[in-house]
């Protein structure tokens, strides 16, 4: 059934599109039979009226879009996007703005669906996760000039305002937590390789463990339990095994402890597993993991708040919001060296073992990058 437009309640009334407009926005310039006339005719026809041109005609913004590109199976898996839709959510829906969701597998497509929301005014404005090196989708929204609010960075947002948390500050304290706790071969189970912010991670790993004197190393999976099972495995049969793994989330970190400890390596006694995001998964695996901590429902409510006010024509600036911070559980414990205890029972003093870095208390913040 064709959708009932304002042209069919003009024609049934004999009036103007302009007339109509006035009588069913409550604007002045019609009469008020003939506001009742019109307002009765598209009653019975059943007209609703266009959201986004109501928005744009009052300023006011009725849905904004957020496009995932990630396979569907995974966004009920990870609890990161959850918690991000949950604080975007509770922020829309007391404003009474809805948020439209869509899922692709394919960068192009995400780009298509931009294009396609902005020539059918599906959207008043977009927020843009998981941004990427030289990220094409940033060119693309400005030449539309449709509003949009980065969930990432910082850098490579182009003119987009965004919402960004020191990822590479917390995992340099990461990493100065596990060499404090004796680790000299530690090695991190990352995201995708092209995602920025695993490459700001891969960065301060690298520059944390070069200032410390340890050993690092990176590989790269796709966030789901399978990926961090066949990494955590291939490092751990390698020549050099490392004796701490960060992964990347929580679901690869739970998975990498369980096949850990199905290869027979103790956690944390041989291994010791911080994961990204703390998450109730962290809970549930057995030792209970490390784990680095953000409020990511606050960081989709604050994004929220800017994406509306973008709409809004306010101005918008870029935000950094609060630093992780690291919660230790029982998957990390100072490491003990085999070779050292080795030293100790054949009469030798264990002056030989290499001093551990500081390690930097638990619940303290991670501090802003110099």
């Amino acid at each position: 059934m064709k959708r009932p437009t304002i042209d069919d309640i003009a024609r049934r009334a004999g009036v103007s599109k302009g007339a109509v407009s006035f009588a069913l926005n409550g604007r002045p310039g019609v009469s008020s039979e003939t506001r009742r006339r019109i307002q009765a005719i598209a009653a019975e026809l059943g007209w609703q009226p266009n959201s986004l041109a109501r928005a744009l005609f009052d300023g006011r913004p009725d849905v904004l879009g957020l496009v995932v590109d990630r396979p569907a199976r995974t966004l009920g898996l990870e609890p990161f996007f959850m918690q991000l839709i949950s604080g975007i959510e509770a922020t829309l829906s007391a404003a009474s703005v809805g948020l439209l969701l869509q899922m692709t597998e394919d960068h192009e497509d995400e780009i298509a669906i931009y294009r396609k929301w902005w020539a059918q005014h599906r959207v008043a404005g977009v927020f843009v996760v998981d941004l990427r090196v030289q990220d094409a989708r940033i060119a693309v929204l400005e030449e539309l000039r449709l509003p949009a609010v980065v969930i990432g960075g910082p850098g490579g947002t182009g003119r987009l305002p965004a919402v960004w948390i020191d990822d590479g500050g917390a995992l340099a304290a990461v990493i100065e937590h596990l060499a404090g706790l004796g680790h000299r071969r530690i090695a991190r189970v990352a995201g995708p390789e092209e995602l920025m912010h695993t490459g700001v991670r891969t960065a301060a790993m690298r520059a944390t463990a070069a200032r410390l004197g340890v050993e690092s190393v990176t590989v790269y999976a796709d966030y789901s339990g399978e990926s961090g099972e066949r990494a955590t495995l291939d490092l751990l049969r390698g020549p050099d095994r490392p004796t701490a793994i960060v992964y990347d989330n929580d679901v690869m970190a739970v998975a990498g402890t369980a096949a850990a400890r199905e290869a027979g390596i103790s956690v944390p006694g041989e291994l010791a597993v911080v994961a990204w995001d703390d998450s109730a998964l962290c809970l549930l695996a057995r030792p209970h993991l490390t784990a680095v901590s953000r409020d990511i429902a606050a960081c989709g409510a604050h994004a929220a708040r800017a994406l509306l006010d973008l709409v809004r024509g306010r101005e918008v600036a870029d935000a950094r919001l609060a630093n992780p911070r690291m919660v230790s559980r029982g998957s990390t414990a100072p490491y003990m060296n085999p070779f050292s205890e080795t030293l100790k029972l054949n009469g030798f003093s264990d002056a030989m073992t290499i001093p551990a870095a500081r390690a930097r208390r638990v619940d303290e913040p991670v501090p802003p990058p110099s």
